[in-house]
């Protein structure tokens, strides 16, 4: 179950796929320096503590990944729940939470859970990316314009109100500086896709910064200088009532991190044609998130941009990522005291790219095209996420996915009666086994049932057998395109047994599936009614019901 892809590749590994992988790390690990910054400060915490998540989530992702390729380490995803769990409960409370979101990953994973996590409807996922990315954009505003502004709302609305009231305290070199930096992250992106573009913008702003002495505000300034090393691993006393309030940011935490981890091992997948292990990842994003928390680090994911980054580099195996991880803690010690130089206008800009790359336009506008419950699910999770949460958002948009499938589905389940079915009917034409062909025995009644037998057909089916007489001797079901029934539709056939027997009618069913099969067993319900009484085939209920006619 647990079987990290690099233990695997490290049996045919060799110097040329070792050069190909330092090239790539040492490309990504310069990728992820501002990025980690970053997202650290636009959820509210000091930049170390993305640089911390970098190096030791991403390090221990790519070490025990079930991955060849994938890059861990903080998301533009997370910024929304983070910074929530931040104001709320501060630094200490996302410590515990993601000590629980660890936890929960691994078992995700022990569960065998990897392949569950593609049945997140796509509109939920849609909506909440791009939530995400609007809520990004509108925290950097401050930042990126340099408004002189006490404290800012953490909800959207008041948020955006407090910005138009302090428009008049727009900063010009602060607003230069952010702007120019998303300009220049633009240009350098469409003349050569392969330079680091980011971090060559954040280097060119604050260059100009101190060259040109602009009063703006750093990395310095507001911080402080950045540790020149990991802390040592601790964690923080909490108690027992503050952990019970964190459940559910916790299971948000695990459940995000699952969804984005594996989506990025499957985007690799099929730029590299490999395939990843999908439980193998569950558990080392549980392990990873675990150490970040000991580290003073931040929630980690696999990281989307980064490992597409990472295989256009060359990379072949997870060495890539643990060299990607090495290169940011050599930056760390190497060159901590020149970060407090940067500006925090020019990681506005780069977040505001990162919101603009992850916003799912053109994903948002096909959906809105689709059919009208998935535009229904993809809109209120888009609203749900920028104006109420995130756990909110996700919670709502999974029950409504699931409900409006349940009512799919039970559309298109039918119960009819087919004893007055005549010959030359098109069904009978097109299929051998159709019931017009058959005679019926006097006095026999035959309903035909389609689709799943489950909760969301039982006014479908007691509306139909509702109708049926009651002075029969045989009451046929036909299911033979019933591919499953769970406990209501088992209910639903014993209430009916029960009627019948009440009302002197024998019960007999025709056609009936490998699950249906096994449920009735388990159950003893194919003993209440005889096995004899279940057919394989029409003709064969047919002449049981012919000699239950004559005895």
């Amino acid at each position: 179950m647990f079987r990290p892809k690099l233990f695997t590749l490290l049996k045919t590994y060799n110097r040329s796929t070792l050069t190909a992988d330092a090239v790539a790390g040492l490309t990504v690990g310069i990728i992820a320096l501002p990025l980690a910054m970053a997202f650290a400060i636009a959820s509210g915490l000091p930049p170390e503590r993305g640089l911390f998540t970098a190096i030791v989530a991403g390090f221990l992702i790519s070490l025990l990944g079930g991955s060849r390729v994938q890059i861990g380490g903080p998301t533009g995803a997370f910024v929304v729940i983070v910074s929530g769990i931040v104001a709320e409960f501060g630094y200490d409370g996302l410590v515990w939470c993601m000590l629980m979101a660890g936890g929960l990953l691994i078992l995700f994973g022990l569960c065998r859970l990897g392949g569950l996590i593609r049945f997140i409807p796509f509109p939920v996922t849609t909506g909440f990316t791009s939530g995400i990315a609007v809520v990004i954009f509108s925290t950097q505003i401050k930042d990126l314009l340099g408004l002189e502004m006490a404290t800012v709302p953490a909800e959207f609305l008041p948020k955006w109100a407090a910005y138009f009231q302090s428009s008049g305290t727009v900063s010009p070199a602060t607003a230069a500086l952010g702007i120019g930096s998303i300009l220049l992250i633009s240009v350098l992106r469409r003349w050569n896709p392969r330079t680091p573009a980011m971090l060559v913008s954040m280097l060119a702003t604050t260059a100009a910064a101190a060259l040109l002495h602009l009063d703006v505000e750093t990395i310095g300034s507001r911080f402080g200088d950045l540790p020149r090393m990991l802390p040592a691993p601790g964690l923080p006393a909490v108690g027992v009532s503050e952990l019970g309030r964190l459940i559910p940011a916790a299971f948000t935490v695990a459940l995000l991190a699952a969804i984005e981890s594996l989506l990025s091992a499957t985007v690799a997948d099929g730029m590299i044609g490999g395939k990843h292990r999908p439980n193998t990842e569950l558990i080392a994003q549980g392990i990873a998130n675990i150490g970040s928390a000991f580290f003073g680090g931040i929630p980690a994911t696999g990281a989307i941009a980064r490992t597409a980054a990472n295989v256009k580099s060359g990379a072949r195996s997870p060495v890539a990522g643990i060299i990607h991880a090495i290169v940011l803690a050599l930056v760390l010690l190497l060159f901590a005291p020149l970060a407090k130089r940067v500006p925090l206008a020019t990681l506005a800009g780069i977040l505001v790219v990162v919101a603009w790359n992850m916003g799912e336009r053109h994903h948002f506008m096909a959906i809105l095209k689709g059919p009208r419950s998935d535009r229904l699910v993809l809109v209120l999770t888009f609203v749900l996420t920028v104006l109420v949460d995130l756990t909110v958002a996700v919670q709502v948009g999974i029950v409504l996915s699931a409900l409006l499938f349940i009512r799919r589905m039970a559309e298109n389940a039918n119960v009819s009666v087919i004893t007055d079915a005549v010959c030359g009917d098109v069904d009978a034409a097109e299929d051998p086994k159709a019931f017009a062909l058959r005679e019926v025995p006097p006095g026999v009644e035959v309903y035909e049932i389609e689709g799943p037998f489950f909760f969301g057909m039982a006014d479908t089916f007691w509306n139909a057998l509702g109708n049926r007489r009651s002075n029969i001797p045989v009451l046929i079901l036909r299911i033979r395109n019933v591919p499953a029934i769970d406990a209501t539709g088992l209910h639903n056939l014993r209430e009916l047994h029960r009627k019948c027997l009440k009302d002197g009618t024998r019960l007999v069913f025709s056609g009936v599936a490998l699950q249906p099969k096994a449920a009735f067993t388990r159950s003893g319900f194919l003993d209440e009614v005889g096995a004899e009484n279940f057919c394989p085939t029409i003709d064969d209920a047919l002449e049981r019901a012919r000699r239950i006619t004559q005895e």
